[in-house]
């Protein structure tokens, strides 16, 4: 009886060693797991194993690892299915995304894609440069496609609908073939496609001008008034034409005498002497300021310079020479016109000489005494 109750207390004993120990390793494993950064309750859904530092390590059934490169380390993801430019492939193992060739945007396999990137047209699941001779790229579709029956205004199509040139004499525009072109579109010849027309543009007008008559202010009571204003755009062959750039109004002003200059004087180079008279007063009235600088006199009365009196001075003078060789050569005509007369009238009185039929003068007291 004593020998089965020992043996009973040490059957107890040797279970609770035994539990113990089995706590003490279970514990041991979980301080491996997190050492390591393995668990297996990870928070995305397709991940059968994960680490913190690495993502999905493994993934459940029927989902695709991914690898995404995040700087210098790459992540697992698990996905349904794989991403643009990648495809899928199965094994006992695992399922991994595989990329596609350089020119696929998304592929089949290694050798058979689906659609092409962008300067890439496909044919029979290859991505190619150019097309046969038989086809035609789409640049939408990024395909070749076969060259459909053109309108009849078309010369080349991509379709049915769309002429990409036209027919000798047409105008494309927006796919389409026009021998006239649309309302604000206009032929272009060297193109033979239907452009945009270009109207004229203007600016505002500028400020109307003084008075004047003939490039005076002075001397006239009625004058005329100036104003301008300038093309932005200059219109295209069949567009707006540009209105008026400039506009000339009549005006009146208070009639006043221009100026004297006969009394203004030009000094000589390196002069500084101003003008006298009443040219002076008149532009020191005009000016408010001194007539002279230190380069010389402002010759700025009504625009005149000296060189222009200069040359009135010598016209005038050329007129005088000119009057009195007139003169002179009237007088010589008179002289020699008086000389003639008196030699005809010599040689008259000469001539009745020798032919004797020169008669004295008659007196009547003759008369009678005979």
């Amino acid at each position: 009886m004593q020998l089965k109750l020992i043996s009973f207390v040490l059957i107890i004993l040797h279970c609770m060693d035994y539990t113990g120990c089995q706590q003490h390793n279970t514990s041991r494993h979980w301080q491996h797991k997190q050492i390591s950064g393995v668990s297996s309750g990870c928070q995305q859904g397709g991940c059968l194993t994960c680490s913190d530092y690495n993502g999905c390590l493994s993934c459940k059934p029927r989902f695709f690892m991914h690898l995404e490169r995040s700087g210098m380390k790459q992540i697992g993801v698990c996905m349904t299915s794989c991403p643009s430019g990648f495809y899928g492939t199965r094994s006992r193992e695992r399922n991994t995304c595989t990329k596609c060739s350089p020119e696929c945007d998304s592929c089949f396999n290694k050798k058979f894609c689906m659609r092409c990137r962008i300067g890439f047209y496909l044919h029979r699941g290859d991505c190619r440069n150019n097309c046969p001779e038989d086809m035609v790229r789409s640049d939408t579709q990024r395909e070749c496609v076969r060259i459909a029956e053109c309108p009849a205004e078309c010369e080349l199509c991509v379709n049915s609908e769309t002429c990409t040139r036209c027919q000798p004499g047409l105008y494309q525009l927006n796919g389409r073939c026009h021998r006239v072109c649309p309302d604000d579109y206009e032929p272009n010849d060297k193109l033979m496609e239907c452009v945009p027309q270009v109207h004229c543009q203007v600016a505002e007008w500028s400020e109307w001008t003084p008075c004047s008559r003939s490039g005076t202010t002075c001397g006239f009571k009625r004058g005329q008034e100036t104003r301008t204003r300038q093309v932005l755009q200059y219109p295209s062959p069949f567009g707006g034409p540009c209105p008026e750039i400039s506009e000339i109004k009549d005006c009146v002003v208070i009639r006043r005498t221009c100026p004297d200059f006969s009394s203004f004087t030009i000094p000589q180079s390196g002069q500084t002497s101003g003008p006298t008279g009443s040219a002076a007063h008149f532009h020191s009235h005009m000016n408010g300021s001194s007539t002279t600088t230190g380069k010389g006199p402002l010759y700025l009365l009504a625009g005149r310079r000296p060189n222009d009196r200069k040359q009135r001075r010598n016209r005038n003078n050329n007129r005088k020479d000119n009057k009195g060789i007139r003169r002179e050569k009237k007088r010589e005509r008179e002289r020699a016109r008086d000389t003639g007369d008196r030699q005809d009238s010599r040689n008259k009185t000469e001539h009745r000489h020798r032919r004797g039929h020169y008669l004295e003068p008659f007196s009547p007291k003759e008369g009678l005494e005979q």
